[in-house]
């Protein structure tokens, strides 16, 4: 097995491992999210990032990975977003690999801390990751919220409250 980065070559390996992982969740994500997606996975100035598995010249996994600040250290922390195995190489150590992928990556760009979410009931993975990391004791909460209109690529505006004061 070997695991790299993407490139644009890889649209439609990954896509059919991302359609995948859809799957798995139940999760529909708009083709607009997914086209934007893999544009940052492969610009340069976006601090996010893809990488695939293969076994030969099958890919069999993928993991996205990014990073941001904390309020609680002095580096970036480093979330791993996304983590899907297809299901015919499930318990092959696939998923274990690319975990220790973010982790290189993560010490390399020094990153303070590695963590991600999974679902409650994904048992078969908090297996995994029960061996490889500590549960936080944390519950995430969500609050959905109504995004604004988008028209092209962009980045997060500058906040539009002050710094200082009331």
């Amino acid at each position: 097995m070997r695991i790299r980065a993407v490139t644009l070559e890889d649209l439609s390996v990954w896509e059919e491992l991302w359609l995948g992982y859809q799957r798995f969740y139940e999760a529909e994500i708009p083709q607009t999210v997914t086209q934007r997606t893999w544009a940052r996975f492969l610009d340069p100035t976006e601090p996010m990032w893809a990488a695939l598995a293969f076994d030969a010249d099958r890919a069999v996994g993928l993991v996205h990975w990014l990073f941001h600040r904390s309020t609680w250290t002095a580096g970036d922390y480093c979330y791993l977003q996304d983590l899907f195995v297809s299901a015919g190489a499930r318990g092959a150590g696939v998923g274990r690999a690319l975990i220790d992928h973010v982790a290189t990556d993560a010490k390399r760009s020094g990153a303070e801390r590695l963590y991600w979410l999974t679902h409650e009931t994904n048992e078969t993975a908090m297996k995994l990751y029960d061996a490889v990391a500590e549960r936080s004791g944390f519950v995430q909460y969500r609050k959905r919220l109504e995004p604004p209109p988008v028209s092209g690529p962009s980045r997060h505006p500058p906040p539009t409250r002050s710094r200082g004061g009331a």
